[in-house]
This record gives structure tokens, C-alpha cells and sequence, in this order.
């Protein structure tokens, strides 16, 4: 069996997607560079992501942060309990 992960996260300044299989990371959005990067080891078969994975990446990142602020709104009457 493999473990096959996506990970897709945000804040106000920064973001993060990346897929993983069995704990190595396959595939990653950088955001600063505005690309896909696959950072696989030379001795393996290459895997490619299709055309378009860092757009998606893109479009996700700003899913996550519209929801973000959503959720703020949401919660910010909310009081801290202990």
C-alpha cells in the first residue's frame, strides 16, 4: 500500500501546496518563483504533473484565503474559553 498526500494551506502573507507519496514530497507550488517544482531524485523514473498544476495551485491559494477571511468573520464574536 502507498500513502498519497496533498497539502494545501494559507495565511495573510504565504501559502503551500504540495503532493507527497510515502512521505516524499512529489511535486510543490513555489510561489515566490511562480512555478511547479518537482524535486525528485535523478535515479527514479520522472513523474510530471500535468499542464496547469501550478495554476490550480494558484487558484486554491486564493479558495483558501477567501475562506480564511470567512471563517474570521464567522469567529470573531467568539469568545476564548478556557
Amino acid at each position: 500500500l502507498h500513502v498519497d498526500r496533498q497539502v494545501t494551506g494559507c495565511s495573510d502573507h504565504d501559502g503551500e501546496q504540495a503532493y507527497n507519496l510515502d512521505g516524499e514530497e512529489m511535486w510543490f507550488a513555489d510561489f515566490i518563483k511562480r512555478e511547479g517544482v518537482e524535486p525528485q531524485p535523478p535515479f527514479i523514473d520522472h513523474m510530471t504533473y500535468v499542464d496547469g498544476a501550478y495554476q490550480g495551485a494558484e487558484v486554491n491559494q486564493q479558495i483558501c484565503k477567501t475562506s480564511l477571511d470567512v471563517v474570521r468573520r464567522a469567529m470573531k464574536d467568539f469568545k476564548i474559553e478556557d
